[in-house]
């Protein structure tokens, strides 16, 4: 437990903080007050809570919880390593983290194993090293940190708008935009808590995208977002009347090639390096299920355009 008597003029309580404990994210600080692990005059307070002269601030730090998860020997393609930090392509259909009903088999098991004790634990037990993350169907590039400062550094980059991620997705129908941008408000769903969708009173999301063909029935679109609100992508194309091809929540899930699970992959990152500060970019090729199907949408394209 350490004591801090405020001696600065008036800001919220988790911006005094992160000024304060730099090796901790805002976010980091800000479960720790929610946790009651951090308290103004012996009071718990809100994030919000604006700090005055003389207020005593008590922060209790709990140590990092053992992580109880097994690692287990998953095959799983690393794009980029160093010390820092290691960047894998994850495939369709692994969830990254567990959870109910997901207690094993996920990125952070196979993650587990490929780096021993080298990651970082701000993630909390059950998300070891963590930045970011991906659907289960949602296939490409994930950063894993290997240490704190790094996780810290990732995370801001992150929540700054400083990393560029660029997914490309196959969506029914004939997107008629060569260039647009989708800027809805998204949210809990209010009839479905499982799923999310666009709300007035949502946080804000923004997405981009670009035509880069068009077939029969669908078109191949680049996409990159700059915020990272769950389902995103899925939701800001299925609200514009354009899913996601094999979306089994925000649409019906039929498609002509039998797939289950969005066709959506995250195909290029350009961030900073964590520790370095060296530009990097990194890229991961389309799965061979979604060239295979590409391939057959083309192949049909030009035999009705002949």
């Amino acid at each position: 437990m350490e004591k801090i008597v405020v001696e600065s003029e008036s800001m919220r309580l988790d911006t005094y903080l992160v000024n304060k404990y730099k090796d901790l994210s805002r976010v980091m600080i800000q479960k720790l007050i929610e946790q009651g692990n951090i308290l103004v005059n012996e009071k718990v307070k809100k994030i919000s809570y604006k700090v005055q002269i003389g207020d005593i601030i008590d922060v209790n730090i709990p140590k990092p919880k053992e992580i109880n998860l097994k690692a287990e020997n998953i095959p799983v393609e690393i794009v980029y390593e160093d010390n820092d930090i290691i960047v894998v392509n994850k495939p369709k259909g692994m969830v990254v983290h567990p959870a109910n009903g997901n207690p094993d088999g996920t990125l952070v098991n196979a993650i587990m194993a490929i780096c021993k004790n080298s990651l970082s634990g701000i993630g909390g037990e059950i998300r070891p090293g963590i930045v970011h993350r991906l659907d289960k169907d949602t296939s490409g590039l994930l950063i894993i940190a290997k240490n704190d400062i790094a996780h810290i550094n990732m995370s801001n980059q992150i929540k700054n708008r400083e990393v560029k991620k660029i997914y490309i997705a196959l969506v029914r129908g004939i997107v008629k935009e060569n260039e647009a941008t989708i800027n809805m408000p998204i949210g809990r769903s209010q009839k479905d808590r499982k799923k999310m969708a666009v709300r007035k009173d949502g946080k804000e999301a923004i997405t981009h995208f670009k035509v880069l063909e068009r077939y029969d029935k669908y078109t191949l679109l680049e996409v990159k977002i700059d915020t990272g609100r769950t389902h995103q992508i899925r939701v800001h194309l299925a609200e514009i009347g354009h899913p996601v091809v094999g979306d089994m929540v925000y649409s019906n899930g039929k498609n002509e090639f039998g797939i289950e699970g969005q066709m959506l992959h995250a195909k290029s990152l350009d961030f900073n390096h964590p520790i370095t500060r060296e530009k990097m970019h990194l890229e991961a090729d389309l799965p061979d299920y979604f060239k295979k199907i590409l391939a057959r949408l083309g192949q049909a394209f030009l035999s009705q355009n002949i």
